[in-house]
Parts: structure tokens; sequence; C-alpha cells
């Protein structure tokens, strides 16, 4: 009699993960005399931007101008009205003029007669080549050229307006062009002005036609209002004062963020990476690592760093930083994109060897994961919600602070997706929280990503048009 076996099947139990949520005070920003606020454009108006009052202040500001005779007084113009203030509205706040009472405390010498002139027999005379490679070399060679006269003037010059004729713009803002040895390159010409002015160590912004207008013509045109906002920002850090400084960092942490770039002489190599570290006062400085060959068909798109590139990179920033400071941070912070691979966790610690504290942070914003509040708003910015393991927050959202929501989407959390060293979660999240809002390059009340991860983007894109042999200059305004 055959005897029927019994198979008994186990089932899996299922455990719920469990959810948190907290959320985290909106950080505050110093200004003039140790004043304190969470919004810039606020504490800007009350009280004077971080500087004032110290030997990095400037009283007045001189301009100097390239453009055609036209974009000149259309760029001046601007900057003229705009320091007599600018009406806001229910979603804009007002900019209040800058003299040395108000905004940011400093009188603007707009002198046109301060100019390099492009000429219509100039502009002629780029058209003349045949290739469009030869018309973008020539005009950065006239640019180059402009900026070096400009320079030789007998005239006190602190601040350059590259004020971009709509013929040059629409003809040169970028080339694609196929190089025997290289392969395909891509050119544009805001990052080789950005080269330009680094190589004649001048400050810089660059103006389109579009910018000027006193009226929105279209969605690409910021209220008037935000645009001088952003513009006299840029402007006073760019002559070497600092807006605002950051409330609650650590200062003895230097904060680093870390990108990749493939150079343009080379298709092969990344550029290794570049690093941008900020201190407590949310200064900054570039550092440009060595080549490295990268195979995305062999290891995927997202690069890291091999053992040795890593080691010295982080070599390189804690040294920078006893050059400023004659001391070692006791703690570093390094923020990228991608998730730290075993040999690149192995060459950071061999270059932190001198340092007590470390944190290794993989951030990235995340669609498929979302928090639903109940009513009309999104969730705050600084919500925080942690499943298991898993942490996402939100770096935009709905501001307690001005009681609405600035955007026009949903918001999209971040994810901390990998995470090597020795602080809490709680500590990363605030640091985050206080580096959104470290962007000078405009006076918005906070960002998406901390400064580092997008800076290091920006410096990125300006590293690649340098040419070979070229040392980048370190400071941070150089890139804005």
């Amino acid at each position: 009699m055959n005897q029927k076996k019994t198979t008994k099947i186990s089932r899996a139990t299922l455990i719920a993960p469990t959810l948190q949520t907290q959320w985290f005070d909106e950080p505050e920003l110093r200004f003039a005399e140790q004043n304190l606020h969470v919004d810039p454009k606020v504490g800007i108006n009350l009280f004077g931007p971080r500087s004032y009052g110290t030997d990095r202040h400037r009283a007045e500001v001189h301009f100097g101008f390239i453009g055609t005779g036209e974009s000149i007084e259309a760029a001046a113009g601007f900057y003229e009205k705009c320091s007599t203030g600018v009406d806001g509205d229910t979603d804009h706040e007002p900019f209040p003029g800058c003299d040395k009472e108000l905004g940011f405390r400093l009188e603007l010498r707009i002198d046109t007669h301060a100019a390099e002139v492009i000429t219509s027999s100039e502009l002629h005379d780029l058209k003349s080549a045949r290739l469009r490679r030869e018309r973008f070399k020539n005009a950065v060679a006239l640019l180059d050229d402009k900026l070096r006269i400009l320079k030789l003037k007998d005239r006190p010059i602190d601040y350059v307006v590259f004020a971009v004729p709509e013929d040059l713009y629409d003809l040169y803002k970028s080339v694609d062009y196929t190089d025997s040895e290289i392969g395909q390159v891509h050119q544009d010409l805001r990052r080789a002005f950005k080269v330009i002015a680094m190589k004649h160590d001048t400050a810089t912004q660059i103006i389109l036609k579009r910018t000027t207008t006193d009226e929105m013509v279209n969605r690409e045109v910021d209220h008037k209002s935000v645009r001088a906002w952003n513009l006299f920002t840029g402007l006073y850090f760019k002559v070497d004062g600092i807006p605002w400084a950051p409330c609650g960092l650590d200062s003895e942490t230097c904060y680093v963020g870390v990108a990749f770039y493939r150079p343009r002489s080379t298709q092969s190599y990344l550029r290794a990476s570049l690093a941008q570290a900020f201190d407590d006062q949310g200064e900054g400085f570039v550092l440009r690592g060595r080549e490295f060959e990268w195979d995305e068909t062999k290891n995927g798109r997202s690069p890291h760093l091999p053992r040795e590139a890593a080691e010295e990179l982080i070599d390189g920033v804690v040294n920078r930083y006893w050059q400023e400071r004659k001391t070692f941070p006791r703690r570093i912070v390094i923020h990228k994109t991608s998730e730290y691979w075993p040999a690149e966790r192995e060459g950071f610690m061999a270059g932190l060897k001198q340092v007590a504290q470390a944190d290794m942070v993989a951030l990235r914003s995340s669609s498929r994961v979302r928090l639903i509040r109940e009513g009309m708003y999104p969730p705050l910015r600084g919500t925080a919600f942690h499943c298991g393991n898993v942490t996402h927050f939100y770096t935009t959202g709905y501001l307690k602070a001005l009681e609405r929501y600035p955007h026009g989407h949903v918001p999209s959390p971040i994810e901390i997706y990998d995470h090597h060293g020795d602080s809490s979660k709680a500590t990363l999240i605030k640091e985050v929280l206080i580096l959104t809002k470290m962007n000078w390059n405009s006076a918005n009340f906070s960002g998406a990503m901390p400064i580092t991860l997008p800076f290091a983007d920006l410096v990125g894109e300006i590293l690649r048009e340098m040419p070979e042999g070229f040392e980048p200059n370190p400071k941070y305004k150089f890139y804005m």
C-alpha cells in the first residue's frame, strides 16, 4: 500500500514597516551685526548684508561694460532703475533698491564710457568665417580682447557686465562639431566667457536682452523684482561681500560636493572630479581632481572614483582647509548623488586620516515616494519621514515662515539612499536644510538640494570649457 507524502507549506511572515515622521525648524541666517532671520530678502532689507560694517563691504561698486552701444545702454539703465526699488506683488517680495542706506548698502558707479563696444563691423567680421566652429572661436577671441582692453582703461572697474547683443547670442551661444581626434564636441559661450573672466581675474555678469525688459514677455522671464534680487545678490558676492551666512553649521566641519565632468579634450576619460567645500561662513573653494578612465558600457553611466583619485581629492580638501585656517577640520561631510563604491570609500577614508569624524552621504530627489498631507497644501519644508531604514525629507514644500507655497508643482522629497559615517540622520538633514539656503546666485528662500551639489555641477560646466594647462581659480565667484 502506497503512502502519500504530505508537504508542509510554511507561510512567510510579513512585518509591517515602521513609519515615523518628524519636522525640523526652518534654519536662520546671519546678517549684519549678527542679526538673524529665516528669509534672505527680509534680512537684507531689515539689517543689511552679513559683511556690512566690515572690511569686506564696499561702499561703492564701479561698473564696466562689454556689448553693443544699444545693449550696454539697456543693461546700465536696468541696474539704475532697479537701484531705486522694484515693486512686488502677492507672490513676489519687492526689491528695496540699493544705496548706502538701502538693500545691500552700496552705491553703484555706472559710467557707460567705461566700456568696450562691439561694433557692427566686428559683428560682420565674425559672420564671415565659413565654419560655425571657426565663428565661435573668433567670437571668444573678440571677447577676450575686449575684456583685456577694458582692464587696461584708466578707470576703477570692480564688476564687468557683458550685455550680450542679440546677434551675437543667436549665432554663437553654443556650437557642436566633430573633431577628428576626440569626436563630438559641444562648446558654450557663457562658459567660455567665464573662463576668460577668470584669466583676467575679473568679476562678471552676463545679461541677455530679455533680462533688462520691464515686463514679463514670456515664462522664461522672471518677475522684475526677482531679477533685481538675483542680480544684486550676485553682484554683492562677486565684489567680495558676504550676503548672508549660515547659522547652525559646525565651525570645524567642512562640507564637500563631488561631481564629475568630461573634459573637452577627451571622450574616453572623465576629468576626474571636482569638489567644492563650504565652511561655517558659507565660503567655498573649487578643486579639480585627476583624470580617470570610465567605461560606461562596463560600469554604467554613473561614475565613481578609483581609490587613488578619491584619496587625492580629499587630501586636496584637507590641505586647502589647512592653508585657509592653519588647522585641520574636525569633521568632513561629502555629498554625492551616487552611492559610494567600496574602492571609492576606501580612498576617501585614506584621505581623511587627519580628520576625526566624517560622513559620506548620497542624496537624490525621489518621485517614487511622497507624503500626503491633509488639506490643500503639500507637506511642510523640513518634514522628514522614515520607513524602516529608508529616510526621505522635504527641502521644498509649504513654507511655514511665509505662510505660503511658492512653487507651482508637487514637491518631491530628497532621499538619503547611502550613508557611511558618524552622524545621525537628524544631523545630516539639519545641515542639508541650512545648505539649501546658501545659493548666492539668487535670493530665493531656499533650493531643493544643498548648494554643495548644484555648485559642483555648475563648476564642472566651466571646467569643461578650460583649455589644457589652464589652472582654475579656486574662488566661487568666478563660476557664478
